[in-house]
């Protein structure tokens, strides 16, 4: 069994030498372990810092492609390397690479294709109150759209076996902790967390600069993602709570015209219905369209995966 370790890092020239000096060499269950250090563009020392910690290959990014294309970036690589099992693990130092035996350990005893080192399983770490917030409502939404049950949606301390590398298509361009849930719910893969240690951070995230654009930007992720592999559910329900909306609207108009046999003095309000009702349907018409869209979907990327498979097997 072949273990690649993927460090993510932006401007983390401070901290990303000791994440790499810390990652246990001698993992067991584990023949070899490849630490990649993925430099996205950083303007200090990072990857200098990372070389001389020991890393095995540096991935830079001449500008800033954000995380999610880098962590896309390292997948690929890590395909064509053979690993077993890959890990992602933050280079700003939070997490303790220690625990990496732990967070694989499910994968190698053949109990799920993803693991999540959940900072909230075990603990309340100190973190903001605003992050907190932020944390619990955005694992609620990805609970609530995938129907998988897991305490920290957003940590990137991860494992994945090599048949979740091989299934999971990041496309989003901003984060991937969100796309990356959704879609192994829909594709059956089993998704299990293990508690881990945080340490306190020094400075601010990189990737959570912002909080309202990151809760704008990770919002439409999530819902994109969603609407890929379940737009006739969603639309369906839009579609059906306005025809409803149409028809309680209506409904006095409806008992009035059974009664006098005329619309006034209702017209605007049968006007209103009747748009209800047909925004309603074209709703609903979007949604199968969408869910057509959806099938060439699945099946192109059916294709992907095994050019994938068939790519690294040969």
């Amino acid at each position: 069994m072949k273990l690649a370790v993927l460090i993510p890092a932006y401007n983390e020239s401070d901290t990303v030498g000791e994440v790499i000096r810390h990652i246990p060499r001698d993992v067991p269950g584990i023949e070899s372990v490849k630490v990649i250090l993925l430099d996205d563009g950083s303007t200090d020392d990072t990857t200098i810092r990372g070389q001389e910690a020991g890393a095995d290959l540096v991935l830079s990014s001449k500008t800033r492609v954000g995380l999610s294309q880098t962590l896309k970036k390292g997948f690929l690589h890590a395909l064509d390397t053979e690993a077993d099992v890959l890990v992602t693990i933050d280079g700003d130092g939070q997490h303790d690479p220690q625990e990496i035996p732990k967070v694989i350990k499910p994968i190698l005893e053949k109990q799920a294709e993803i693991v999540l080192g959940s900072r909230f399983l075990d603990q309340r770490p100190e973190i903001s109150r605003a992050k907190a917030i932020g944390n619990s409502l955005f694992t609620k939404l990805t609970n609530f759209l995938s129907g998988i049950s897991v305490t920290d949606a957003q940590t990137g301390f991860r494992a994945y076996s090599r048949e979740a590398t091989l299934r999971l298509n990041i496309l989003s361009r901003y984060t991937y902790t969100q796309e990356t849930l959704i879609q192994a719910a829909h594709k059956g893969l089993r998704v299990r967390e293990v508690p881990i240690t945080v340490r306190r951070r020094e400075g601010r995230s990189k990737l959570v600069e912002n909080l309202p654009s990151y809760a704008q930007r990770a919002g439409m992720t999530t819902l994109t993602t969603y609407l890929n592999y379940k737009p006739l559910k969603f639309f369906l329900a839009i579609g059906a709570t306005v025809i409803l909306a149409g028809l309680i609207t209506g409904f006095r108009v409806i008992v009035h015209f059974i009664t006098t046999g005329m619309v006034q003095p209702f017209l605007p309000t049968a006007i209103l219905t009747a748009v209800l009702i047909i925004v309603g349907v074209q709703i609903v018409t979007v949604g199968l369209f969408a869910e057509m869209v959806k099938s060439n979907r699945e099946i192109t990327e059916e294709i992907l995966y095994e050019l994938r498979r068939r790519a690294r097997a040969g």
